[in-house]
């Protein structure tokens, strides 16, 4: 198994993964033109794609689905709550609901439910024949137990990092957004990011990236340097999806 991410911000999300000839796309926050252009450059035709999942329905995240998905004819599959919430309604293949799993192709995925300011939110962990997993974890504002359990005994997970609480305080958000980012529905800031991993334990993760970070209220310096705080971890061993350029392939051994 593999992944990559196409880019990873407030600008439009995307991350791939594959095994096999099974490629799922989840997220697509780009217009149609910017998503061809950023799955050729990680060297996959989106004809080759079997799916696309979504995770919410904020724009960052859906922008490209309708098109994406009636130019390749994909199936995209959601909650029913996303599709409510979307502003251009799309014909699903099906719909995913928090506790329930999915195959398509060699994919196994695990829907999470999660807490964000959304109609229903989603978020998945997949694994494959040789029960490799990886944990996608962006868009929450909060986690309990069940979140947890969901997560535990990964060998890769892409978390979001978003914010870091002081700059978020001291900028220049009005109140009502800084309460609604840094909120129980809002985005996990760089302390609850890490502080979420060390109850996960990562010794056993060959990749942990942190995504989804603030170009507002947040720098890849302070983000990296929390986790290495909290874990104890080599800092060159973190990696960092950006919004432009994304996250190059990397491989579940």
């Amino acid at each position: 198994m593999r992944f990559a991410v196409l880019g990873s911000g407030s600008q439009g999300n995307g991350t791939l993964i594959a095994s096999a000839d099974t490629y799922v796309l989840v997220d697509c926050g780009f217009s149609l033109r910017e998503t061809e252009k950023r799955l050729l450059r990680l060297g996959v035709n989106p004809a080759q794609l079997s799916a696309i999942l979504v995770t919410h329905e904020h724009a960052d995240h859906v922008h490209g689905v309708g098109l994406l998905s009636r130019r390749y004819n994909l199936p995209v599959y959601l909650s029913r709550g996303t599709l409510r919430g979307m502003r251009k309604p799309i014909e699903p293949a099906g719909f995913l609901a928090g506790g329930e799993q999915l195959q398509i192709g060699a994919l196994n995925i695990g829907v999470i439910a999660v807490a964000h300011d959304a109609q229903e939110p989603t978020q998945y962990v997949f694994s494959d024949h040789e029960q490799r997993r990886f944990g996608l974890l962006t868009d929450l504002g909060s986690y309990c137990e069940r979140v947890l359990d969901g997560y535990r005994d990964l060998d890769a997970l892409m978390i979001e990092s978003n914010h870091c609480r002081d700059m978020l305080a001291r900028g220049h958000y009005p109140y009502f957004l800084k309460q609604r980012v840094g909120g129980e529905l809002g985005h996990l800031n760089n302390h609850q990011a890490a502080f979420l991993v060390s109850e996960l334990g990562w010794q056993g993760l060959q990749h942990l990236v942190l995504a989804h970070l603030s170009s507002k209220n947040n720098l890849p310096q302070l983000a990296r340097q929390c986790f290495v705080d909290t874990l104890g971890c080599d800092p060159d061993w973190l990696q960092l999806a950006d919004q432009d350029s994304g996250l190059d392939w990397r491989h579940i051994a």
